[in-house]
């Protein structure tokens, strides 16, 4: 199975869902208010202008996991269409904490788009000149957020599924979201004090990525199948490993990816203090005036192109980069050979080991 191509087919799948979706959402809300219909479609904008609809993948393979091997036909594409449809739930999730995330990180894009508090704040700008025009911004993305938040509950609530299971996903959902807030919560910390341990960043990680991105959507989709404990425990054993070496992927590639296809500034961890492997690494095995250099840069608004090339070099000249890499790669391969281990359906088998290599090997 070609993985990476299977996770472009669901998510052309799963974003005509989307957009149907939000159709008949924008339509709903012109019965409460035209700023019920802006934030409708602001929320559509933003989740159908980018992503890979990862966890929205998890979510459908944890369910296929989970299930014995079924015959092809009309029921098995009802049963399909079932776990799709719910699986936009994790999506709409995403979407809510990504605008939350905006507002702390003050981002100005996401997915090549204009945020949502930044869409407010030039509404207030031009129309509510009396306004403290930040303020409105992110006081109506907040709002906003929640919208999304309510819409990803209720897409669980009304699927198609014993109602038993979907009691247990919807427990899940808020596990998730709880996890997800503490890693936030740490990482919001761990920026304001301006520097880390390796053993606190890779939990934040664990706790913002691995659980939120990959063993939350498995579990999701395998608790809506039915599945037992011992198969939870099988995703996990998986799941945090890989959730992790993405994360510290992802974090490379916010140094030395290619900023048109990563969709927002590089080096931008660096200028706005956010702690990451990278960093802490460099920091531990720099020298004297390495070290000096870039805790003056960290969470410098104003570090120029020269200034991030300046941090490349420290973060190989350190081996801070060689030694992220290898700690990615280990922990990818440490994820497959639990899955590979795991009593599932081999297609399962195979998505699941071969986006652990697609996620390491990405460049975006």
């Amino acid at each position: 199975m070609d993985a990476k191509k299977e996770l472009q087919n669901y998510k052309e799948k799963v974003d005509r869902r989307l957009a149907e979706y939000f159709a008949k959402r924008i339509k709903e809300a012109k019965k409460i208010d035209p700023l019920a219909v802006q934030a409708a479609k602001n929320i559509r904008d933003l989740t159908l202008a980018g992503g890979k609809r990862l966890r929205a993948a998890f979510m459908y393979w944890g369910y296929k996991a989970a299930q014995p091997m079924q015959s092809f036909g009309e029921a098995s594409r009802r049963d399909d269409d079932k776990i799709i449809e719910a699986s936009m739930s994790i999506e709409l999730t995403n979407i809510f904490l990504l605008i939350h995330d905006d507002i702390i990180d003050r981002d100005d894009f996401r997915h090549g788009v204009k945020t949502i508090h930044k869409r407010y704040e030039k509404m207030a700008r031009r129309f509510y000149k009396k306004t403290d025009p930040v303020h409105f911004g992110d006081s109506m993305a907040l709002v906003i957020g929640d919208m999304a938040a309510a819409a990803g509950n209720e897409i669980i609530f009304n699927s198609r599924f014993p109602a038993e299971r979907i009691l247990k996903a919807l427990d899940k959902l808020q596990n998730i979201v709880s996890v997800t807030v503490g890693g936030e919560l740490m990482d919001v910390v761990l920026e304001a004090r301006r520097r880390a341990t390796e053993k606190e960043i890779l939990k934040v990680h664990e706790n913002k990525t691995s659980k939120y991105t990959v063993e939350g959507p498995l579990h999701l989709g395998a608790l809506l199948a039915g599945a037992d404990e011992k198969l939870l425990a099988l995703f996990s054993a998986y799941a945090i490993p890989v959730g992790i070496g993405f994360q510290i992927q992802d974090d490379i590639l916010g140094v030395f990816g290619n900023e048109k296809k990563l969709g927002k500034p590089v080096g931008s961890d660096l200028k706005k203090g956010v702690q990451t492997l990278l960093i802490t690494k460099a920091l531990e095995n720099g020298n004297t005036q390495q070290r000096q250099w870039i805790q003056s840069m960290m969470g410098n608004p104003d570090a120029d192109d020269r200034d991030i090339e300046e941090f490349k070099k420290i973060v190989i000249d350190t081996g801070s980069l060689e030694y992220s890499k290898n700690f990615s790669r280990k922990l990818i391969k440490q994820g497959k050979e639990a899955i590979e281990k795991g009593d599932i359906p081999k297609n399962a088998k195979e998505f699941l080991s071969g986006i652990a290599d697609f996620l390491m090997n990405r460049e975006v």
